[in-house]
């Protein structure tokens, strides 16, 4: 029995479950070592830190614990800061220092500071801030690095820079932290002068460099960076692919992909999730399948992240099919690879294969986050599911001990909005616990859109008009509403603000994979070699939709100033219907043509797509700013529910 403590703790490095970590819980209360320190140390910290999920068991054992040391407060502190609830890390803290035999160090601000980062709350910052100083740690180098990223993640630059200024003699991390926080707030031309006056340097420095620029879209500055380093390590060949990748530069990507495999490098699980999420952005289903073969030949498949990442890739190029494969053959699910096939069935309207897939997930014993929860929520909403959606809303509280965030809020406008039920939307709107964003208006604004409530929009309207004034998608939405209800002068007024403003509408775009190049079609761009290939082809399309299917173009949110032409002729030109015309005539036949648009497909655009799966005998897949559309054979996978 004297060696029980021991197996405990050898037990407790391979544990990595709740269910096993219980159980070892509860050898060590069997010889009461439970209350001792050490072990009671070592089993909070796997809990919050090792286990996934089980923050929350490590928080019940720690209220129960007797006098709990510092160690203690910074491992649930930790664990909080890391898990979907950062706020719980702040009330922690709080709680700490509300007890003076327990007094913060330097530790307890950093992993305070990371959850306030986490929570992108400035105000609790500066609180933590002014704790600090208080508890003279103002020239600590660890908390003063810390802080610098903290501002630098909630958007303040100002207040980064004020922190690293006041250092004495900041080491090379707090200069990379700084340049960091310049880049996270926009400032690229700050984070390139911090860089120059940089006095010493080393191989991460140019990898901030190269990742800033690579985020901020700065692909050439970005190559510059690159090509200039002395040494490239893993981190700069996977943060230059997948810059690349994720700025739609695939040929470019799968080039230096290529070179790295040439001069005896591996690819890291860093560089494949990094390129199969550029991959999954953009619908690039062909590369992505590239990459998935090599990702098997090399022997990646064990790795968690990267089955998840690949789970991610096809659900999000709309072939769920292959993304159920993957997830079925993981060895090892987490509560992420879950979380990615329930959202990736949510997206496609597999609303009832979701649910299934949460209990099983459930069944395993692997508990639920708070993504977990936006992904049942939506795949309620986006099929009509309301008692389930309010079912799943009240159980992630009452069961799961998880506080609703805005996203969650979201969902249930949406469920309550998309069945038609606008003014409990409204209801439920107003009485949120939390300020309702703009997301939140706008998600209600759009339901009023779908069922052309001209009245209750006219109420969301100012509130979310005096959040964000200048969204053109707002504006618009609102002209459209406007429009379908014959409002012709409250049209004109909308767009007039709008000129008056300088808002400009956001233009439509949609692009496709063929052979391995991605295409980009907007909305009235200027004609080139391509886009005229896709109009003449279109031309030809609609013409026998006319003929074959009956087709009639809807144009009745289209301005009523205009003929009948101009508005058949303005309907027309969607990217969405360009994109599918050019995949018609370029891909081979019994291809399924996947399209991906970064507005909501309008109506004209759906009906067109059903007839042409219909008239063609082809298989659309449209992933819009929202949902995906599958049409086959004259129908959608989302019943017209959308």
């Amino acid at each position: 029995m004297n060696n029980a403590p021991d197996h405990c703790l050898s037990l407790l490095t391979s544990c990595k479950t709740l269910k096993i970590l219980k159980q070892i819980h509860a050898s060590l209360v069997k010889t009461g070592h439970h209350s001792d320190p050490f072990f009671a140390g070592k089993l909070i910290l796997h809990s919050a830190v090792t286990v996934p999920g089980a923050v929350h068991y490590a928080r019940r054992f720690f209220l129960n614990f007797p006098n709990p040391d510092v160690f203690m407060y910074n491992t649930l502190i930790r664990g909080f800061s890391e898990s979907g609830i950062p706020q719980n890390s702040i009330f922690t803290f709080i709680d700490m220092c509300g007890k003076s035999l327990v007094p913060p160090d330097s530790f307890s601000f950093a992993f305070v500071l990371k959850a306030a980062a986490n929570h992108g709350s400035l105000r609790t910052g500066i609180q933590l801030h002014c704790q600090a100083l208080i508890h003279g740690f103002e020239t600590h180098l660890f908390v003063g690095t810390t802080l610098i990223s903290m501002y630098g993640e909630c958007g303040s630059v100002y207040f980064a820079k004020k922190v690293f200024d006041q250092m004495r003699e900041p080491n090379v991390v707090a200069w990379n932290a700084v340049i960091t926080a310049c880049f996270r707030c926009g400032d690229v031309k700050g984070a390139r002068k911090m860089f120059d006056m940089m006095p010493f340097k080393n191989s991460t420095s140019s990898n901030v460099m190269l990742a800033g620029y690579a985020k901020a879209g700065e692909m050439e500055l970005a190559r510059k960076v690159f090509w200039e380093m002395k040494v490239k390590d893993d981190v700069s060949w996977s943060t230059i692919i997948v810059g690349l990748a994720h700025n739609g530069f695939f040929d470019e990507a799968f080039a230096y992909f290529r070179e790295l495999r040439m001069i005896g490098l591996r690819p890291n699980e860093v560089s494949l999730t990094g390129v199969l999420s550029g991959c999954a952005q953009v619908g690039a289903s062909e590369f992505g399948k590239i990459l998935h073969g090599f990702i098997e030949k090399s022997g990646f498949n064990w790795i968690t992240t990267v089955n998840n990442a690949l789970v991610d890739m096809y659900a999000r190029c709309g072939n769920v099919g292959m993304a159920r494969l993957v997830f079925r053959s993981m060895l090892h699910k987490s509560v992420v690879s879950w979380t990615s096939m329930i959202e990736g069935l949510a997206m496609h309207g597999y609303a009832e294969e979701a649910i299934r897939v949460f209990h099983e997930m459930e069944g395993c014993g692997i508990r639920p986050d708070w993504i977990t929860f936006v992904s049942l929520l939506y795949a309620c909403s986006h099929a009509g599911l309301i008692e389930q959606g309010c079912n799943y809303f009240s159980r992630m509280t009452d069961v799961y001990d998880i506080e609703p965030t805005v996203e969650h809020y979201g969902c249930m406008v949406d469920l309550y909005g998309r069945a038609g039920y606008l003014q409990k939307a409204y209801d439920f709107v107003c009485q949120m616990p939390i300020t309702p964003n703009a997301i939140i208006w706008r998600t209600l604004l759009g339901a009023c859109g779908i069922h052309r409530n001209v009245e209750l929009a006219e109420q969301v309207k100012p509130r979310l008009f005096d959040l964000e004034p200048d969204d053109s998608s707002d504006n618009v939405l609102l002209s459209n509403i406007y429009a379908v209800a014959g409002k012709w002068k409250d049209v004109a007024t909308v767009r007039r603000s709008m000129t008056d403003q300088k808002i400009k509408k956001t233009p439509g775009w949609s692009m496709i994979e063929v052979d391995r190049t991605m295409y980009r079609f907007v909305a009235g761009e200027k004609t080139n070699k391509t886009t005229a290939e896709a109009y003449e082809k279109l031309k030809e399309i609609i013409k026998r939709l006319r003929l074959e299917g009956g087709y009639v173009p809807e144009v009745a949110s289209v301005l009523h100033d205009v003929d009948e032409e101009e508005k058949e002729d303005s309907v027309s030109k969607h990217s969405e219907k360009l994109a599918v015309a050019f995949g018609i005539s370029r891909l081979c036949k019994g291809r399924v043509i996947r399209i991906v648009k970064n507005l909501r497909i309008c109506r004209d655009c759906h009906t067109v797509m059903k007839l042409i799966s219909k008239v063609y005998g082809l298989k659309l897949v449209v992933r819009d700013r929202s949902r995906f559309h599958s049409f086959d054979d004259g129908a959608c996978s989302c019943k017209d529910y959308w």
